[in-house]
C-alpha cells in the first residue's frame, strides 16, 4: 500500500521505487518471512562451521553458475578478495590492481597490513588499466636491480567508484591472456557480477572463465544479510577454509544465510534483465521532460547519471519525489554534476507511466 499523508514513505515500502542499491532493501520481518518460505519449500540442512549442509548446496550452485570446479562461502567480499590474492601470491610480494578498486581504496590496506603483499595501483582515476600498462608494470617488476615479480593481478568490474562502469570484455581478455602468457594468476573482483551480466548479456561463466578465481557478493542483490562466494579450481579451494577460519571467519553456522542466498539467486538473472530493459524504456520517457537528462556511461552499467536543468535544486526535487515513494539520493550518489540512478528490481513495482508522472509532477 502507498504511504498515507501521515506516514513518511520508506524505501522498504512495497510500492517504493528506489534508485539506489543493487537489490531490494528488506526489513527484519522480510528476512524472517523469506527464511520461513525457504524452510517450507526446500528445507534447511545444518552446516558445521560453514561446512556441509545448505552451505555446501550453495557452494555447488555457485560453482555451477560460475563454471568453476569449486566454490567456497566467505562472510565478506573483502575477505574473499584477500584470501584469493594471498593464496595466488604465495611468497611473491606484489599484486596489481586498479587505483579505483574497492580492495585498494576502501579496505584499510588489509592485504598490505595482514599479508605483507604490496598493491601496485594502475589506471589512476580511470575504470581500467590496459594490457600494455600491465605489461609495462610486469617488465619493471622483473628487470629492476632487485627482481620483485608480480604474484597476482586483480580486476574489479563493475567499478563502483566509477559509477559502476564495466571493464570491456575484450580488455579483460587481453589482460588475462597476458597473465597466462607470463604465468601470473588473475582474480576477478566481480562483487556485482550479476549486474554486469544483465547489462552486457555475457553470462557469469564467460567472465569467470577468463580468470583463475572469481568472487561475487551474496548480500548486495540476493537478499542475504551478508556473505560472498569465491570460486576457482578444486586445487585452489581445497583447504582454504582453514585460512577463512584463521581470519576469524569460521562462523559456527551460516545455514540460514545460505538458504536466503539460494532463494535470491533463483531466477535473479531473468528478473534483473527485465528490470534493466524496463529502465531503458523509462529513461527514454524521462528524457522527454525538458528538465531531465539521463544518459548511459561510456562503459555500460546498471547505474545511470541524471542531470537536472540549471536552477533546479536536486535536494528539493528528491524531497518531492519521495512524497510519491520514488527515491533518488543527490547527496549520497553525487557524481560530478549528476545524481546516480541505480537500476534494481524495485523498478518493476510500478508502471513506467506512473513513474514518469511522478517526475513530471516533482518538476512542476
Amino acid at each position: 500500500m502507498a504511504a498515507t499523508a501521515t506516514q513518511e514513505p520508506k524505501i522498504t515500502d512495497p510500492d517504493a521505487v528506489v534508485f539506489r542499491f543493487d537489490g531490494e532493501q528488506t526489513t527484519p520481518a522480510d528476512v524472517i518471512a523469506n527464511m520461513q518460505k525457504y524452510q517450507e519449500e526446500q528445507g534447511y540442512e545444518q552446516d558445521t562451521y560453514s561446512l556441509g549442509g545448505t552451505v555446501e548446496a550453495l557452494e555447488k550452485k555457485a560453482a555451477e553458475v560460475l563454471g568453476t570446479e569449486a566454490a567456497m562461502f566467505v562472510p565478506t567480499g573483502t575477505l574473499a578478495n584477500h584470501l584469493a590474492v594471498r593464496r595466488h601470491c604465495g611468497t611473491k610480494g606484489r599484486a596489481v590492481i586498479q587505483e579505483q578498486a574497492h580492495l585498494f581504496v576502501d579496505s584499510g590496506d588489509t592485504v598490505q597490513r595482514l599479508s605483507g603483499i604490496n598493491m601496485i595501483p594502475l589506471a589512476e582515476g580511470r575504470v581500467y588499466f590496459t594490457a600494455d600498462e600491465l605489461r609495462a608494470a610486469y617488465k619493471r617488476s622483473v628487470t629492476s636491480r632487485v627482481m620483485n615479480p608480480i604474484g597476482c593481478v586483480i580486476v574489479e568490474t563493475p567499478v563502483r567508484r566509477q559509477g559502476g562502469q564495466i571493464v570491456p570484455f575484450e580488455e579483460l581478455k587481453a589482460i588475462t591472456d597476458f597473465c597466462r602468457e607470463e604465468g601470473i594468476p588473475s582474480h576477478l573482483d566481480g562483487s556485482r557480477l550479476f549486474m554486469m551480466t544483465a547489462a552486457t548479456g555475457i553470462p557469469p561463466r564467460d567472465y569467470a572463465a577468463l580468470f583463475d578465481t572469481t568472487y561475487f557478493s551474496l548480500y548486495k542483490y540476493f537478499g542475504a544479510p551478508f556473505g560472498a562466494i569465491l570460486g576457482g579450481t578444486s586445487k585452489f579451494v581445497e583447504g582454504l577454509y582453514h585460512d577463512r577460519r584463521m581470519f576469524g571467519s569460521g562462523l559456527p553456522t551460516t545455514t540460514l544465510v545460505a538458504g536466503l542466498a539460494l532463494q535470491g539467486m533463483d531466477g535473479f538473472e531473468e528478473r534483473f534483465t527485465a528490470a534493466l530493459r524496463k529502465a531503458m524504456d523509462l529513461f527514454d520517457g524521462l528524457n522527454q521532460l525538458e528538465a531531465v537528462s539521463i544518459q548511459p556511461f561510456e562503459h555500460y552499467s546498471n547505474i545511470f547519471p541524471m542531470k537536472l536543468a540549471q536552477g533546479i535544486d536536486a535536494n528539493d526535487f528528491a524531497a518531492r519525489l519521495k512524497k510519491r515513494s520514488v527515491f533518488v539520493f543527490p547527496e549520497e550518489e553525487a557524481f560530478g554534476d549528476s545524481t546516480l540512478l541505480h537500476v534494481n528490481t524495485t523498478i518493476m513495482r510500478r508502471p513506467n507511466e506512473d513513474i514518469v508522472g511522478v517526475f513530471e509532477e516533482a518538476l512542476s
